[in-house]
């Protein structure tokens, strides 16, 4: 037989203190968290086109290193990649290296301008796009870095 008494349940003690509350009262009080958008970092609005310069400079990097049968293109390094003014055309920075000799900057452009079908077919396989964009090089010397890059930290 059952017994028909009800039991009487212990009281339940927590094993530690519930938070005690905050001494002051601020915006995001009483607010979801998933709702408060301020604290996000903004998403960049070309993410795309960032994302494809990225790509293009690591390719070309390494295509200027190795691939190249000109050994003026050998000693050149991309410093950077952005559209101008969107992806269908990049402006690729390329500045010469501390070991490279003293070339003509138009020989240099003329070089890059001679080997563009080859760094675009190398670019065209890197990257997964319909179109491969358009190349354009502009020279910087190697004095305009260091003076833009900040001194290291130590």
């Amino acid at each position: 037989m059952r017994d028909t008494c009800p039991r009487v349940m212990k009281k339940r003690r927590f094993s530690r203190k519930p938070p005690s509350p905050c001494a002051e009262i601020g915006l995001e009080d009483g607010v979801d968290p998933r709702l408060v958008r301020a604290s996000r970092q903004p998403r960049a609005k070309n993410r795309k086109a960032l994302q494809l310069c990225g790509q293009v400079m690591r390719t070309l990097s390494c295509v200027l290193a190795g691939e190249c049968g000109d050994d003026r293109l050998r000693d050149l390094f991309v410093e950077s990649v952005q559209p101008a003014p969107d992806s269908t055309r990049l402006l690729v920075s390329i500045y010469p290296g501390t070991s490279a000799q003293p070339w003509d900057p138009n020989q240099v452009l003329e070089s890059l301008h001679k080997a563009a079908g080859m760094l675009r077919s190398k670019i065209a396989g890197a990257i997964h796009r319909k179109r491969v964009p358009d190349l354009v090089y502009r020279l910087v010397s190697s004095a305009d870095i260091s003076q833009s890059e900040p001194p290291p930290t130590a």
